[in-house]
């Protein structure tokens, strides 16, 4: 006996509906993924995503696609994963931008905290403060000593507004009370350049950034910008230890996810990027920039997001922060 119709048509409605349900539960990830790089091609943040995606492919079975969205300081690149769908196939490879970006400019299309899953952070290393030789300061109470001499001051240099360069300046200048004009640059490179020759005195850069420039003796290196001596550079002090404070500043890389996406899934994203961190290539990476490695769960990852947040937004706010 034929069904009747009402009956045929549910059998139909329940036919149709059969291979959507099967591909809602595909298991993931069933398809290439893109980890989002909010900068240029060819940089330090560039290779260490570069390194990140290629063992995690190997661990997750599919590529992982890099795609480098620069501008307007990484805002560009978090954007689009903060209106990407949360299915875990669209990740941003995050730094300490996203925080101090953030705390500048309130007007960002994209809340740093509401529109994204911490998924894992990666490494943490210090800044390097560094004076031109022109200053003639071979410590940190020398810097401030020369700062104080002059009637304008000193200037620092940075990559450019709302870059954690830009923010540790200010944090020293409001810690010390110094006169300090920031000269914000389109990225570290000519900063780097600016400094080398003279034109600005100081530079918080990071260890890729500045490294090899302190093998000639052109640049002085002053002091670490984190709570402990850098490994890297044990002879040299903390700025705390030089008599400034509280200052425990680091740049830090992790990926991010949009919000909303699935715990399961942030779960074994954040697995396989830790995993893909504690190996070679990007532990070996990580240690030679002066970074220490770090595997943090998801919710521990957001908590540092949050304090990272706020401390920005702390400098930020007190009088005199200079956005040019």
């Amino acid at each position: 006996m034929k069904p009747s119709l009402p009956a045929r048509r549910v059998l139909l409605a329940l036919l149709a509906a059969a291979p959507l349900g099967a591909a809602a539960q595909a298991p993931w990830p069933s398809r290439p993924i893109t980890l989002i790089v909010p900068f240029a091609a060819g940089g330090g943040t560039d290779s260490i995503a570069r390194d990140i995606a290629k063992n995690m492919a190997d661990r997750l079975g599919q590529p992982v696609v890099i795609d480098n969205r620069g501008g307007a300081g990484g805002a560009i690149g978090a954007n689009a994963v903060a209106k990407a769908q949360p299915d875990g196939y669209t990740l941003l490879f995050a730094t300490s931008t996203l925080a101090t970006n953030a705390a500048v400019d309130p007007k960002l299309p994209f809340d740093p905290l509401k529109d994204f899953s911490p998924v894992a952070m990666i490494g943490r290393g210090p800044l390097l403060l560094v004076a031109s030789r022109q200053v003639g300061a071979h410590s940190v109470q020398q810097l401030v000593a020369a700062a104080r001499a002059r009637p304008e001051g000193l200037n620092f240099c940075s990559a450019g507004n709302g870059s954690i360069n830009h923010l540790a300046g200010e944090m020293f200048r409001q810690k010390t009370g110094l006169t300090m004009t920031h000269v914000p640059f389109k990225g570290s490179a000519p900063a780097t350049v600016e400094l080398l020759a003279g034109r600005v005195d100081v530079f918080f850069a990071t260890v890729p950034t500045i490294q090899t420039h302190l093998k000639d003796e052109r640049l002085s290196l002053l002091a670490v910008t984190s709570a402990k001596r850098s490994a890297l550079f044990p002879g040299i002090a903390t700025l705390a230890e030089a008599g400034v404070p509280d200052f425990d500043v680091s740049t830090w890389w992790g990926v991010l996810a949009p919000a909303r996406t699935p715990a399961t899934i942030v779960d074994a994203l954040n697995r396989a990027v830790n995993d893909a961190a504690a190996a070679e290539p990007v532990k070996g990476r990580l240690l030679h920039e002066g970074a220490d490695p770090v595997r943090l769960a998801p919710a521990a990852f957001g908590v540092e997001l949050r304090k990272e947040l706020a401390l920005w937004r702390d400098v930020a706010n007190r009088p005199g922060m200079q956005l040019r």
